[in-house]
């Protein structure tokens, strides 16, 4: 069976770091509640959900994504952009060290966040939370692994899968305010109507968007995709979209 691994959502969320947004109130306590419900859809779209250890001191800890890559059986252990997060990875990469070959990057900066994979392609975002030198060091460590990294632009997102994500089928769904799909080779680009729908999470057969993304839901449906609604309001407040907060395991 498929694996997502994901973690708890901390009691300290509202202290999560900020970008583009300005803060506002986030009850913690609902967005635990949209959060087991984004478990339940991982689970029907047919993956076991694995919970990483609990990190409730860690404000933005549930954003699993960023710190780590799952590449088929390896695991590269990430270098957030953040520094209050710089404390996650190890307990990510403890959570994963059974079931991965662990490799770390050691200089830089690089979130999950910022690398989206096309088949054996991954397009990495420099962003705010990824620079050059980690997109160096990223490159140097899955080159081995058969592996090509192309730096790629965005615009005023916090993250690559902020603005574009694969949903499969050779279709790229983004976001035109936040990224150029002419960047992309051997996709279909397909725009997202609302904007918060280009962060989809590919779960098998399955497509898990953002509830509150009607139209982007209908024109997926109409092109044979499965698609899976969950509210995640209280999340997004936090600047999160539906890719942060799980790591996807398909093998």
């Amino acid at each position: 069976m498929p694996r997502a691994y994901t973690r708890a959502v901390s009691p300290r969320l509202a202290e999560c770091q900020l970008t583009h947004l300005d803060r506002t109130p986030i009850d913690a306590a609902r967005a635990a509640e949209q959060h087991a419900n984004y478990e339940a859809a991982l689970r029907l779209a047919g993956f076991e959900v694995i919970r990483l250890p609990e990190l409730a001191d860690d404000p933005d800890a549930v954003f699993v994504e960023d710190t780590a890559l799952l590449l088929d059986g390896h695991a590269i252990i990430t270098r957030p952009g953040a520094p209050s997060r710089i404390g996650e990875v190890e307990s990510t990469a403890e959570g994963l060290a059974g079931d991965f070959e662990l490799h770390r990057i050691t200089r830089g900066h690089v979130d999950g966040g910022d690398v989206l994979r096309i088949g054996k392609r991954l397009h990495v975002g420099l962003s705010t939370r990824t620079d050059a030198q980690g997109i160096g060091a990223l490159a140097e460590l899955v080159g081995p692994l058969g592996f090509e990294v192309v730096k790629t632009e965005l615009r005023d997102c916090l993250h690559l899968k902020t603005g574009a994500t694969f949903a499969g089928n050779g279709v790229l769904l983004y976001n035109s305010a936040a990224v150029d799909p002419a960047q992309f080779s051997g996709v279909e680009p397909v725009a997202a109507i609302e904007p918060a729908a280009a962060n989809c999470v590919r779960a098998g057969d399955h497509l898990i968007i953002a509830a509150g993304s009607p139209r982007t839901a209908e024109l997926l449906r109409g092109r044979g995709f499965n698609v899976i609604e969950v509210d995640v309001s209280e999340l997004q407040k936090a600047e999160a979209g539906g890719t942060c907060m799980s790591l996807i395991d398909d093998r």
